[in-house]
């Protein structure tokens, strides 16, 4: 058996519900061919690169699948068919990655990327002039502080 990291794109016009359904489904194709899918992230509605079929969004959702090579066949068979399957994509990997993937670990609570992640090792810009200026005794030296806008 092999291992792959198969990722389909889903319409951006269907629930999340249908898209759950889906991959319950995908997996039920994959396990009567004989491979198994050791795990599912639905990593949410996401902005597309490019148009895809007038869709500028979609649910991404990965699988992760220890089968035969006709398991993974069988299951982009069966997405061409699909009329809510945008894109798929399936890739032959060494091992499979236990936990979180990169995706899940990049995103926030709430599904969106943090745009303040590693925020405590920037230098922060406001502190430097404050200082200087108050190492100059210069009389324009900043007295609130300073909230950087969003």
């Amino acid at each position: 058996m092999a291992f792959y990291e198969h990722i389909f794109i889903a319409r951006q016009d269907i629930q999340p519900q249908q898209v759950e359904a889906i991959s319950k489904d995908l997996t039920k194709i994959v396990e009567d061919n004989g491979g198994k899918v050791t795990k599912t992230e639905q990593w949410g509605l996401r902005s597309l690169a490019y148009r895809i079929k007038k869709y500028k969004k979609g649910h991404y959702v990965l699988l992760n699948i220890d089968g035969s090579a006709d398991a993974v066949s069988e299951l982009e068979r069966n997405e061409r068919l699909h009329e809510d399957v945008v894109r798929f994509m399936t890739i032959r990997v060494e091992e499979l990655e236990n936990g979180d993937s990169v995706v899940m670990r990049s995103r926030d609570r709430e599904g969106r990327p943090s745009r303040y992640e590693n925020r405590d090792n920037r230098p922060n810009r406001f502190e430097d002039k404050k200082a200087n200026s108050a190492k100059s005794g210069d009389a324009t030296s900043v007295k609130s502080e300073a909230v950087p806008t969003e």
